[in-house]
């Protein structure tokens, strides 16, 4: 069955490939196994069925026979196994969520051993505990951890740069707003996992906020001109046809983190073994990025669509707070979620027909000392897009591949290790045209003054 290098190593293993997004990432991944230059030359899968596994990639390798590839039995809750898994590998891509369940043990072994360590997570606590707890380890042995390379959080993450690049001096942004817009010709399904993490999410906050009490601040990027107003709960955001109410996800959390290292690192992070060339390419497109104000808000095309999303957030806030509410969320998350998740997921010809559309709209000053005059309104408005397929099993999995053959291709370039988000890691890098070439565009749609 065992396949693999002289050394009994592998390029990377797959942990948790047979669940819901994990056999879409296998299936993706194969697409660049052994292919003309690329770095990827042998996969294994781990998790805790066998079975479950040679089925999964049955299923991902399809219509063609299934590559022979290693299958190895590992469990979140037995570290010895996890810590065979990391001295195979020189980097793990881990699925296995709710992350604040079984991710700790994971990024644990990872840090431990000197493996890098990529996943999919959107779960702000889980990621910023991960930080606190193993980031100085992960800097001694070498092992990079990046969290959230899915759709949580790198069209964000890329997204934001893209438009704030496009403020070119003396042109300064101050407020970027991200418009997610779901789309799909059938009706739109959601990954049960997902709505498992937000419902978690809610019994977690007060941990979330202990931790940030508990943790150095961080320092805060400059942003020229005043603080954007609050503004309205529901918005007619008139120029991309949406309403919109603001969205409590980890994106914004993650670009906080990102602006906050770059703003101790103006020049980014220097990588294990860079050359000049890199080093030079990496100062150049930093000192391009400008830090703004962030925000998500989930648009619709109708005020009733932005009803139903209230509703559902109201249920899991309301519910989410007490074990027997979420008991029931869980128990009944069709009921709950108005139908936008189900137990089993949605099916193949739901998810092929779905796609996203991701709208930031950029307010800042034509020029820089312009904002600095105290009451001044913004003068200049930059529309971008970033828009893709459906957005948990097919972006989601061409992100966290895209990001892990970076990884495999340009480790040099790449700091030697420590626990980051994604975006000060893959900026300076080529992921957005990999992006571009894999069905992810990145739109420039306006640019103009704006009257006050």
């Amino acid at each position: 069955m065992e396949d693999e290098q002289n050394d009994g190593r592998f390029d990377m293993i797959i942990l948790g490939a047979s669940g819901f997004t994990g056999k879409y990432v296998l299936r993706e991944a194969l697409k660049f196994l052994n292919t003309p230059s690329s770095p990827l030359k042998s996969i294994a899968l781990a998790g805790r069925s066998p079975t479950k596994l040679a089925q999964a990639l049955q299923w991902a390798a399809r219509p063609n026979t299934p590559p022979t590839l290693p299958i190895l039995t590992a469990d979140t809750t037995d570290p010895s196994s996890l810590r065979t898994l990391c001295a195979r590998t020189s980097l793990l891509l881990n699925c296995v969520g709710p992350f604040r369940l079984h991710g700790e043990p994971v990024v644990a072994a990872c840090a431990d051993a000197g493996c890098d360590y990529l996943d999919i997570s959107g779960e702000p606590e889980f990621m910023e505990r991960v930080e606190a707890t193993y980031h100085e380890r992960a800097v001694e042995t070498g092992s990079l951890v990046v969290s959230a390379c899915g759709f949580d959080s790198v069209p964000a993450e890329m997204g934001l740069m893209f438009n704030s690049r496009e403020w070119v001096g003396p042109a300064v942004p101050n407020q970027l707003e991200a418009y997610l817009s779901l789309e799909s010709e059938k009706k739109i399904v959601g990954n049960f996992a997902t709505y498992e993490s937000a419902v978690l999410g809610v019994a977690n906050v007060h941990n979330l906020q202990q931790l940030r009490r508990s943790r150095p601040r961080k320092p805060r990027p400059l942003i020229p001109g005043p603080p954007p107003s609050k503004g309205k709960t529901i918005e007619n955001q008139k120029k991309i046809g949406l309403w919109a109410v603001k969205l409590p996800s980890a994106d914004s959390i993650v670009v906080r983190r990102t602006l906050a290292l770059l703003t101790e690192n103006p020049h980014g992070l220097p990588g294990l073994n860079e050359s000049t060339e890199m080093v030079e390419k990496r100062e150049a497109f930093w000192s391009s990025v400008k830090p703004a104000h962030f925000g998500v808000k989930i648009g619709s095309k109708s005020l009733l669509g932005i009803l139903r999303i209230t509703m559902v957030g109201i249920f899991i806030g309301l519910l989410g707070s007490t074990g027997f509410g979420r008991w029931l969320l869980l128990k009944f998350p069709s009921v709950f979620s108005l139908g936008w998740f189900k137990k089993n997921g949605p099916s193949e010809e739901e998810v092929e027909s779905a796609s996203f559309k991701m709208w930031f709209v950029g307010h800042g000053f034509s020029n820089g000392t312009l904002a600095s005059q105290g009451n001044t309104k913004p003068d200049m408005e930059i529309i971008t897009r970033v828009m893709g397929p459906e957005i948990g099993y097919i972006t989601t999995p061409i992100i966290l591949i895209q990001c892990a053959l970076i990884l495999l291709s340009q480790r040099n370039n790449l700091p030697k290790g420590g626990v980051y988000p994604p975006g000060i890691i893959f900026g300076p890098t080529d992921l957005q045209q990999r992006l571009q070439q894999n069905g992810i565009s990145f739109d420039i749609i306006s640019k103009s003054t704006i009257s006050s």
